[in-house]
């Protein structure tokens, strides 16, 4: 099946199976492996200024339980309904926040990102603009951003709205066209249609196989892929970002949902492949390590098959290859 777009890859959070997950070094080396896209979630300091991490608790991802000036700021929140206990962007200024530094994630299954711990700040989404133009200029190809407002509910809750602010930055940058190298990514709606009305880049409209959004603005993401969902969100959004078990969990058949979003006229970027074995359908384990490298490259291409029009993945190299490899058998 074909896509509506050429493929892009997409490097989630950077080269984040190979680097801590929103640094500029994991940036960095998505772009040296050929990424497309690089992806910063994003998230507001108390001071009003976009940083990258994946949520907005730091605990996990930062030093920030070692700073013994910081204690006294580990609270309990509940965002999105749920609670959570931890240190917060909002709470810290920029300043204070780069006093930290950057950790991995799932040391368990990354060991070797493990070593980087300690050595890479918490970029600014300035600084990821930045990074993405300078190495365009150096390498020739046009790299784009990929952002997500992650939680823009619970952040315009406490005074932080997100939406005008991220598009003057981007403004700011030269970027405010359909054309840009950007895209603008949300699980939730109401925020996209907002965006939808202040500026041209294009907007993805993030889903999972279960759940709904958290601004309930719409029932479910079940009810997001019927023909009529789709075409709802095709409204104001340019394509959707599925979890890729929604398009093929990697045994058996794929499912419709990119022949429906295509139909309804949006692009269909997946998310998340990795490498290892922990995270992949039996037949494309490659031993019994769970932290071993099994074979993604052919989960990539089973997708590839179904017409997706890119997709996210820690391992912008091996997505890269793939792509390209799928490429090249597809015009024989």
């Amino acid at each position: 099946m074909a896509s509506l777009s050429a493929p892009i890859v997409i490097g989630h959070r950077g080269a984040s199976g190979e680097r801590p997950e929103h640094t500029l070094a994991s940036y960095e080396l998505a772009i040296d492996e050929g990424a497309d896209f690089i992806e910063p979630d994003l998230v507001l300091t108390k001071d009003n200024v976009f940083v990258a991490r994946h949520e907005n608790d730091i605990t996990g991802t930062t030093d920030v339980g070692a700073h013994p000036e910081f204690a006294a700021r580990k609270t309990t929140k509940t965002i999105d309904g749920r609670s959570h206990t931890g240190w917060f962007t909002e709470d810290f200024t920029l300043a204070e926040l780069k006093t930290l530094r950057a950790k991995e994630r799932l040391p368990q299954l990354r060991p070797a990102n493990a070593k980087y711990d300690g050595q890479f700040t918490i970029p600014t989404l300035a600084e990821v603009i930045a990074l993405a133009k300078k190495r365009s200029k150096e390498l020739g190809r046009t790299i784009g951003i990929y952002p997500e407002t992650k939680h823009p509910s619970y952040f315009a809750s406490i005074g932080l709205p997100m939406e005008r602010h991220l598009v003057a930055e981007l403004k700011a940058a030269g970027w405010d066209s359909a054309t840009a190298p950007v895209f603008i990514q949300s699980f939730e709606v109401n925020n996209l249609k907002l965006l939808h009305t202040l500026t041209r880049i294009r907007l993805i409209q993030l889903m999972d196989g279960s759940g709904g959004p958290a601004d309930n603005a719409t029932p479910s993401y079940a009810a997001m892929i019927t023909p009529a969902g789709l075409k709802a969100v095709a409204a104001y959004a340019w394509g959707i970002g599925p979890n890729k078990d929604m398009v093929d969990k990697g045994e058996g058949t794929p499912t419709t949902l990119v022949a429906d979003a295509h139909k309804a006229g949006l692009r269909v970027h997946v998310w998340t492949f990795r490498a290892e074995n922990f995270f992949l359908p039996t037949s494309l384990k490659v031993g019994t390590d769970p932290i071993a490298r099994g074979n993604v490259a052919e989960a990539i291409r089973r997708q590839l098959a179904t017409g997706i029009d890119g997709f996210f993945t820690d391992f912008p190299l091996i997505g890269v290859t793939a792509r390209n490899a799928y490429r090249t058998s597809a015009a024989k």
